[in-house]
């Protein structure tokens, strides 16, 4: 994925957009790095992340995705489609992650930061929550 654009699933994806988005919608083309398990139906998203540089990230809040091919580059707006609890997410401002208990629980933002390893960053308690993306305070 990169600023120009990137081919997923057969169209082109952004890594970013102008933010706010209109409509409060995610815009079609903004691609977010998603844990294979979430992508693929298999668990719900329970971590939604909107880092500092405006890049998305999507996670199951379990499983590690920092494992090889634990992640995929997917549309957020397709996501969003299929999973109208994503969809609630797209005012989520950069800086912040949002993170449920598990379907139908409302979502809890915090700011977000990318954690040190060690310093509940990558290695924290924090981690198994967000799904390994890095430590909310």
């Amino acid at each position: 994925m990169t600023h120009q654009g990137h081919e997923v699933h057969g169209h082109e994806v952004f890594r970013t957009a102008p933010f706010p988005f209109p409509g409060d919608r995610f815009p079609e083309g903004l691609g977010a790095v998603v844990q294979r398990t979430v992508a693929e139906g298999l668990l719900p998203a329970l971590t939604v992340v909107h880092d500092t540089e405006g890049d998305w990230l999507v996670g199951d809040g379990v499983n590690d995705p920092n494992l090889p091919d634990a992640c995929q580059v997917h549309c957020l707006a397709h996501l969003a489609e299929a999973d109208p609890a994503i969809a609630e997410t797209a005012t989520l401002p950069p800086g912040h992650a949002a993170y449920r208990e598990g379907p139908g629980s409302p979502w809890v933002v915090q700011p977000f930061t990318y954690g040190e390893e060690g310093k509940g960053g990558l290695e924290g308690e924090t981690a198994a929550r967000t799904a390994g993306v890095g430590a909310a305070p």
